[in-house]
């Protein structure tokens, strides 16, 4: 991503701040998990939206008052010592190439900036009226502080000097709606998410284990060095595939039953989001075959009923009520309203930088969203669940699958399979 991108998003978002406020927005810091380890450190994604910048501990400062702007990135000094145990740290100069911010400080100078700012006798911004923090749950920002606890300190510290306001609504809005460029870095994901299913159809055999199709697709993943797993990867064949979020893959692969795959590759942290589901021994029984076809055409109307205006709430009932009708006249159910008890999830969510995107569902759809089309039948008596799921950009004027490319009709799989 160029840094204009980055650019463009904070002149956006600034237009939408109060003037005489201050904005500061963290990166954020790995989470303790155990006596001397810390979890792999993921950055706050709307920090990295704003711009760009993947480094622990970093933190953006925007000053807006009526007569000027000014922004602020602070980063982590470069010690070698410490980067002979955790690896390099970006210099101020790279870390201003990338973000596009002039005033590139380090991070052991944000408490004297901020004490500037609020200075009782008044300092060079004048007098500040509104914090904006972003208050996401747990946005763990030092050893001890997350962002509410940081809330309620400065409260403390100033009482009665300003508002804090919550900045994550603003920036969710924004991300809602991808530029060009972000549409761009979701297909290269998808693209690395069809390598690894490809490779998976390649190796799919009876006898072998959910964890081994999950290790193959996870690896032709990770041999692209620009892509990384979006999520942990969900392979569960015969009944494990009505479990929707099955992750031990423990279970053999056995004969004529399904495999189902929900999957992603993440190009630069864009996700990629894609589920399948393929008969083990290369061909569908005619009722797995039935059923398929029913959720294939519950994800391929659902797809072309997708546009400007709806709301998520609308897309899933019409998803619902295909499968209802479907699995009604299939006998799978006797009362279309029994539709609960094997489709019990919502066909849809926002994608981007996180698989499930920062979003208001209840917000309509507009032009450059782009969200999942994931409709499913799940009948645990039968040990059949399957889901197909493609991720959708939303046009002007309807929508366009971003993932057409990757195979799901009952023939081609078959052809696939039966051809290695």
């Amino acid at each position: 991503m160029e840094k204009e991108e980055y650019l463009i998003r904070r002149e956006n978002l600034i237009k939408k701040l109060e003037n005489n406020s201050v904005a500061i927005i963290f990166g954020g810091v790995a989470k303790k998990s155990s006596e001397d380890a810390t979890y792999p450190f993921e950055i706050n994604r709307h920090f990295y939206y704003l711009t760009g910048i993947d480094q622990e501990n970093s933190v953006l400062l925007i000053i807006k008052t009526e007569f000027e702007v000014q922004e602020f990135l602070f980063i982590d000094e470069k010690d070698p010592k410490v980067e002979k145990w955790i690896g390099i740290k970006l210099s101020d100069i790279e870390a201003r190439n990338i973000s596009g911010i002039k005033n590139v400080l380090f991070r052991n100078s944000l408490k004297g900036k901020i004490e500037t700012i609020f200075d009782e006798n008044g300092s060079h911004f004048g007098l500040i009226r509104n914090i904006y923090l972003d208050l996401s749950s747990e946005l763990k920002i030092a050893k001890d502080l997350d962002t509410i606890e940081l809330k309620k300190r400065l409260l403390e510290k100033y009482p009665a000097r300003f508002n804090v306001l919550d900045i994550y609504p603003l920036i969710t809005k924004m991300r809602m709606k991808k530029s060009k460029e972000e549409i761009k870095m979701i297909v290269e994901a998808i693209k690395t998410t069809e390598v690894g299913l490809k490779n998976v159809l390649k190796e799919l055999s009876e006898g072998r284990y959910e964890y081994n199709m999950r290790n193959v697709f996870e690896f032709h993943v990770k041999e692209d060095l620009n892509s990384s797993l979006a999520f942990p990867s969900i392979v569960s064949s015969g009944k494990n595939s009505t479990i929707l979020h099955y992750v031990a893959c423990n279970d053999l692969l056995k004969p004529n039953e399904l495999v189902l795959l929900d999957v992603g590759a993440a190009h630069k942290y864009y996700c990629g989001d894609i589920s399948r589901t393929y008969p083990i021994s290369g061909k569908f029984s005619e009722l797995q075959k039935k059923i398929y076809n029913i959720v294939l055409g519950c994800n391929k109307a659902t797809i072309k009923f997708m546009r400007p205006g709806l709301t998520l709430k609308e897309v899933n009932d019409f998803a619902k009520n295909y499968l209802a009708e479907e699995a009604f006249a299939l006998g799978l159910i006797s009362d279309i309203n029994e539709i609960n008890q094997i489709y019990y999830h919502n066909v849809s969510h926002h994608l981007g930088l996180d698989t499930h995107d920062a979003s208001f569902r209840e917000m309509p759809l507009e032009e450059g969203n782009v969200i999942t089309c994931e409709p499913g039948l799940y009948i645990a008596s039968l040990g059949i669940g399957i889901r197909i799921e493609d991720d959708v950009l939303i046009t002007n004027n309807g929508s366009v699958n971003l993932s057409q490319d990757i195979i799901k009709e009952v023939d081609d799989i078959e052809r696939f399979l039966l051809a290695k």
